[in-house]
């Protein structure tokens, strides 16, 4: 990035870093490169574009925009959150030992607990939201702490500088997801990060028509060691999507501005329900890190004080919010993370968790909050009705 564009707000990153057309046409819209290979002037030329499982156009200036934003060296794109996941574990070796926060995204523990624990990875999990629990998990054999902030599905709050001192101390690798947060709430690298990961999926495409994950290295040296697991494995992802992902981040800023304040205001009406029981959400509670995030985010956390069945029903009658997997994207999504994203948790871990049966999740899109206000109110009369007839 320039000096020029360093200086300029995130707003305005976001919608001209990493944009600079690739050929003579003068298009302000990056183009789209199909192509999987590239003319060389001979044999061994590796000048340009050779191949686009090393690079290609359309993905590396969605690349080098997401750098910028996060103020990293470099950034690689690959086909999910999670095959971008498997290229940090793959910086590693048989024997080391992760520290990972216990409120996880189910997804995630899958990859741990079924995948890499079979090539002897070792896994702990903690409260993240006490620093000092990193601290005492430290093995002789551990080489990362991954983190998400906030986390999913209770969103807890994880303080990234000062696990991130801890973290230095030992020579240990800080990877934190920002999937929650995107560049515009949360700034890891600039917190003491090593990497920061993203689902580009959810708020960073922000229109649910995309699977991709992104890594974001500190350093070149770092990077260098990403770039090479990003080549070798080939979970790249494809042209489309790339350019998919670079016009979603063109609005990234206004998106997230408007999902939070929609998420705050139905909040202050969910605290008025009474038959909710828990409420969780950045800066309630006690729940909230000063300036360490701008804005709160547009995802929401409760628990409804009624039966499993009770609650599948209020999950079901909402007729704004679609009862869908993933989030982030400019409509309203319901999901009940006991029975959809962890459900490959066992019961019995996932309630100790605190992911029990009554637990409902919000991603709050952008629509007008009163349609949202009215929709969740039809929805709890709804699920009233029920509890009086039984």
């Amino acid at each position: 990035m320039s000096d020029k564009m360093r200086k300029r707000s995130l707003e305005t990153q976001a919608v001209h870093a990493g944009q600079v057309p690739e050929d003579a046409t003068r298009s302000i819209t990056t183009p789209i490169y199909p192509s999987s290979t590239y003319r060389m002037e001979f044999p061994g030329d590796e000048s340009g574009y050779v191949y686009s499982r090393w690079s290609n156009p359309t993905r590396k200036a969605t690349e080098r925009a997401l750098a910028d934003l996060e103020n990293g060296s470099e950034a690689y794109l690959f086909s999910s959150g999670l095959a971008a996941m498997n290229a940090v574990l793959n910086l590693l070796k048989s024997g080391d030992h992760v520290v990972a926060v216990n409120d996880l995204y189910g997804g995630s523990i899958r990859q741990f607990e079924k995948i890499w624990k079979k090539f002897g990875l070792d896994f702990s999990y903690v409260d993240g939201t006490d620093p000092e629990n990193f601290a005492k998990a430290v093995k002789e054999n551990t080489r990362l702490f991954w983190i998400e902030t906030p986390t999913n599905p209770l969103l807890e709050l994880v303080d990234i500088e000062a696990v991130s001192k801890i973290a230095r101390e030992k020579k240990i690798l800080l990877a934190v997801d920002n999937t929650f947060a995107t560049p515009f709430i949360q700034r890891p690298l600039e917190l003491g990060a090593d990497i920061v990961h993203h689902s580009a999926s959810k708020y960073l495409s922000g229109h649910c028509d995309l699977i991709g994950g992104v890594l974001v290295a500190k350093d070149k040296e770092l990077a260098e060691k990403i770039f090479f697991n990003q080549y070798a494995i080939g979970a790249q992802l494809n042209p489309f999507d790339s350019w998919l992902l670079l016009r979603g981040l063109k609005t990234l800023h206004i998106r997230m501005e408007r999902h939070s304040v929609n998420a705050m205001k139905l909040v202050e009406y969910l605290e008025t329900v009474d038959l909710v029981d828990k409420i969780y959400f950045p800066g309630i509670d006690g729940n909230s890190i000063p300036n360490k995030m701008t804005m709160p985010g547009g995802m929401i956390s409760f628990t409804i004080k009624a039966d499993f069945e009770t609650v599948k029903t209020f999950a079901t009658v909402t007729e704004l919010f679609i009862l869908a997997e993933s989030l982030g994207g400019v409509e309203s999504l319901i999901n009940h993370p006991a029975s959809m994203t962890h459900s490959s948790i066992p019961k019995e871990e996932r309630e100790a968790r605190g992911i029990t049966d009554s637990l409902v999740r919000l991603s709050v899109g952008i629509e007008n909050v009163d349609d949202l206000l009215i929709d969740l109110r039809q929805a709890f009369a709804a699920i009233r009705t029920k509890i009086k007839q039984a």
